[in-house]
C-alpha cells in the first residue's frame, strides 16, 4: 500500500468510520484506530466548545454535544488550521434548530467576534490634525474588519446577558431585525446595536458618500441643528472607537462596503 493510499484510508476511517478502510490498514489495527478516532472527535468537539461558550451555556451541554457530533459527521475539517473549523457551526445549528433562530444567531455573534480578533490590523485615524480636514468633501474609510450582523431574534440581548452572567431574557422574534455593529478597538473586540439612521449613514459612507453630503441628507430629515448634533455624535463615536482608518478630502464614488 502506498503512503497516499494509507493516508486516504486513515482519513476515511477518522471521518466516516469506514470499515473497508480499516481492513486495508490492517486487521490488528482496530484498537489503535479507535483511539485515533476518539482523539480526532474529542479535539473537534473541544474546538467547538472553546469557540461557542455562550451558545453552549444557552442550549445546555447535552444539546450542544449532540449538535457538535452532527456537525463533525457532516462537516470534516477543510483547513490547515483547526481555528477555521468553527466557521460552519452556526449553519449546522440553524439547520438543527430552525424553530429557535436565536441559537444560530448567538453562535454567529461568537463566530464574528472570534474572527474579528484575528483580523489584520488597521491603524486608526488619530484626533490630531483633524482641524485641517475639509469636512464638506471628506470621504471616510472604515476598517475593513468592521462587520454588520442582522439579527431576527433578541439574540444580542441574550448573548449580552450570558456575557454579564445575568439571567437572559426569553427568546423572542423581532418584527424589525436588530443590526449589530462589530469592530476592534486596539486588542478589544467591540459590539453594539445600531439604529436605522446610523446604519444607513455607515452604509452610505462606506460607499463613498462625502461627509458633507451625509450632513445635508440628515439635515433634510431633522433640520440643520439637530442633524449637526447627531452626525457630530456619530463621528465622535466612530473616531474614538478607532473605526476610521483614513479621511480623504478628495471626492470618491467607488463603493467600499
Amino acid at each position: 500500500m502506498s503512503l497516499l493510499a494509507l493516508q486516504r484510508d486513515m482519513r476515511d476511517w477518522l471521518m466516516r468510520e469506514d470499515g473497508h478502510a480499516a481492513d486495508r490498514i490492517g486487521t490488528t489495527a482496530g484498537p489503535g484506530l479507535a483511539v485515533y478516532q476518539n482523539n480526532y472527535r474529542a479535539q473537534l468537539v473541544a474546538c467547538l466548545e472553546s469557540s461557542f461558550p455562550r451558545t453552549r451555556a444557552w442550549i445546555g451541554e447535552e444539546i450542544f454535544i449532540h449538535a457538535a457530533v452532527d456537525h463533525i459527521d457532516r462537516v470534516p475539517p477543510s483547513s490547515w488550521t483547526l481555528d477555521a473549523y468553527a466557521r460552519d457551526f452556526p449553519a449546522t445549528l440553524a439547520r438543527l434548530h430552525a424553530a429557535d433562530p436565536e441559537i444560530a444567531e448567538i453562535a454567529g455573534i461568537e463566530l464574528a467576534l472570534e474572527e474579528l480578533f484575528v483580523a489584520a490590523d488597521s491603524p486608526a485615524v488619530g484626533l490630531e490634525g483633524l482641524g485641517g480636514v475639509d469636512w464638506d468633501r471628506a470621504v471616510l474609510t472604515f476598517a475593513p474588519s468592521i462587520d454588520l450582523l442582522h439579527l431576527n431574534s433578541n439574540s444580542f440581548a441574550i448573548w449580552s446577558a450570558l456575557v454579564d452572567r445575568k439571567q437572559p431574557p426569553a427568546p423572542q422574534h423581532l418584527n424589525r431585525p436588530d443590526v449589530a455593529l462589530l469592530w476592534r478597538q486596539g486588542e478589544q473586540c467591540r459590539i453594539r446595536t445600531v439604529d436605522d439612521a446610523e446604519l444607513q449613514a455607515l452604509l452610505n459612507l462606506r460607499c463613498g458618500t462625502t461627509f458633507g453630503a451625509l450632513c445635508r441628507d440628515v439635515a433634510l430629515l431633522l433640520g440643520e441643528e439637530a442633524a449637526m448634533a447627531l452626525v457630530g455624535r456619530w463621528l465622535g463615536s466612530w473616531l474614538s472607537d478607532h473605526m476610521v482608518i483614513a479621511i480623504d478630502d478628495r471626492e470618491q464614488s467607488a463603493c467600499r462596503s
